[in-house]
């Protein structure tokens, strides 16, 4: 991440693929042709794991009544989850160099968090949280050695950062302590500060010297993980139509929630990739505040298919709920997911009132949306599908109506 502005590096070609340890230096963000790597999408593809476990589980705990606990344990086991990933990104970004070592250690990161996996039903169920925090030290710690390469790599202001961020994680990852040492009670509180340190991090390392990023690199990685998340929301949701019809010959009852589901995740992927972003991301603000608003978009996005497993199994009479709080499950994650995306994405293209209360008047509908009973999924769906079509018709009209005006 970054926080103030110096003069960047040169562009740093990179090596393809050489099984030999280079000096980790800094890549340009002039490059030309930078894409996600294969190891980048190996590794988006196994975080997707804890997010499924976390989702899972966020599932049970909605349906046996206990809301308010599930969606704390949610977010954060899901802070842990994202700042890991993020993280990574943003390093890789600007230090790539895909040497044996670098390889290696990035293994070792994938493999720290399919041990935070493994821990995630102890963190819901018995608010054991020891495996969660060493899968998540297996990921810290080889960030941090990641940021002593750096170090090795360079001097100055460059070299100070980098030490900077290898002590603030080794700090972070000390405090988080506090999850398995402290009181049930203390959790939440232990969580907020040293979440709020974690995000201070690359705010303290960074302001002296700006680590080089690569917009177009940075906007491609996480609009892929945007995908692999709704992709995992889809997945979701058919895994659990799929019982209930096996199970309760309930396709009458499901019909309207698969139809609204499938409705919203085509929506929010249109939404999403409606605009490239990359050229948005000009200044080390933008980029700070762009980043760390995804938190939202991906913890929305993969509670949208939590709650339409909710949903599923409201109907067939699997979860002790109300449908209205089933149907809020899925109806206040949509929600919040359209009006973060807005704010962090579509308000920066949008030209005139109208097309900017697209988004916000929908997330505004989605949520009324949740009092229509057996019917609110299928309507928060068809309201999702009306704002995408809106949007391209004040868009078409714009460009026509520009296009008719005076040269």
């Amino acid at each position: 991440m970054t926080s103030s502005s110096t003069s960047e590096p040169a562009a740093t070609p990179r090596p393809a693929g050489r099984g030999v340890l280079r000096r980790m230096t800094a890549r340009g963000r002039d490059e030309t042709h930078r894409v996600a790597s294969p190891l980048e999408l190996f590794f988006d593809l196994c975080f997707v794991v804890a997010i499924a476990q976390a989702g899972i589980q966020l599932v049970h705990a909605v349906t046996e009544g206990h809301a308010g606990e599930g969606i704390l344990n949610y977010a954060m086991v899901f802070f842990a989850i994202w700042w890991a990933w993020m993280n990574f990104t943003w390093f890789a970004s600007a230090y790539d160099n895909d040497d044996a070592l670098y390889r290696v250690v990035t293994l070792v990161q994938i493999g720290g968090v399919l041990v935070l996996a493994a821990g995630v039903s102890r963190a819901f169920e018995d608010h054991d949280f020891v495996v969660v925090w060493l899968g998540y030290a297996i990921m810290r710690f080889a960030m941090i050695a990641q940021w002593l390469r750096v170090a090795r790599s360079t001097e100055g202001a460059e070299r100070t950062m980098a030490l900077r961020y290898a002590g603030g994680v080794l700090l972070c990852q000390i405090g988080w302590l506090g999850l398995v040492l402290l009181p049930e009670s203390g959790r939440p509180w232990v969580f907020l500060v040293v979440a709020v340190a974690e995000l201070c991090v690359p705010v303290f390392a960074e302001k002296d010297f700006t680590t080089s990023w690569h917009p177009h690199h940075i906007s491609e990685r996480y609009g892929l993980f945007t995908i692999i998340v709704l992709g995992e929301t889809i997945a979701a949701a058919t895994v659990a139509v799929k019982s209930a019809v096996d199970e309760h010959d309930a396709l009458g009852e499901l019909l309207p929630i698969a139809a609204g589901g499938l409705l919203i995740v085509f929506s929010a992927w249109w939404i999403y990739f409606v605009v490239p972003i990359h050229g948005h991301l000009r200044s080390n603000a933008q980029a700070f505040l762009w980043g760390y608003g995804h938190y939202l978009i991906f913890a929305s996005a993969a509670a949208i298919g939590a709650g339409l497993e909710v949903a599923v199994e409201q109907a067939v009479g699997k979860a002790h709920i109300s449908t209205l709080a089933a149907s809020a499950a899925v109806t206040l994650p949509t929600a919040l997911y359209f009006l973060t995306v807005w704010v962090l994405h579509s308000r920066h293209f949008k030209v005139g009132i109208a097309q900017q209360l697209v988004l916000p008047t929908t997330a505004l509908l989605v949520i009324l949306c949740t009092f229509l009973g057996n019917w609110a999924v299928l309507a928060a769906g068809i309201v999702s599908a009306l704002a995408v079509a809106v949007g391209v018709t004040l868009t078409a009209r714009m460009v026509v109506r520009e296009g008719a005006g005076p040269a």
